[in-house]
């Protein structure tokens, strides 16, 4: 039996076209570290009581002084008795 250049291509494209569909069933068959964990199923985990959650006793609101506020003086002349000197801009609390 003889084989042709041409009977040679098209098994060379068949062999391809097969492995080019395999390769990713071929990857994702790979076992990986995930799949080695164990897992524990607990049947019985379904029948137990839920847990109540301990809660705080309510919060005493106190009244707070309201927060003071940091305010910008921008610049500015102020009078002396020497004359005029400026201050330069700073922040102060309201």
């Amino acid at each position: 039996m003889q084989f042709t250049k041409g009977d040679l291509v098209m098994n060379i494209k068949q062999i391809l076209a097969g492995a080019a569909l395999l390769l990713p069933f071929a990857v994702t068959s790979i076992p990986s570290q995930a799949s080695a964990f164990q897992v524990i199923v607990n049947p019985h985990g379904l029948n137990r009581p839920a847990q109540t959650i301990a809660q705080r006793p309510p919060q005493v609101k106190r009244h707070a002084p309201p927060a003071k506020k940091k305010v910008l003086v921008s610049g500015h002349w102020e009078k002396t008795n020497h004359g005029r000197k400026w201050v330069a801009a700073h922040y102060i609390y309201k």
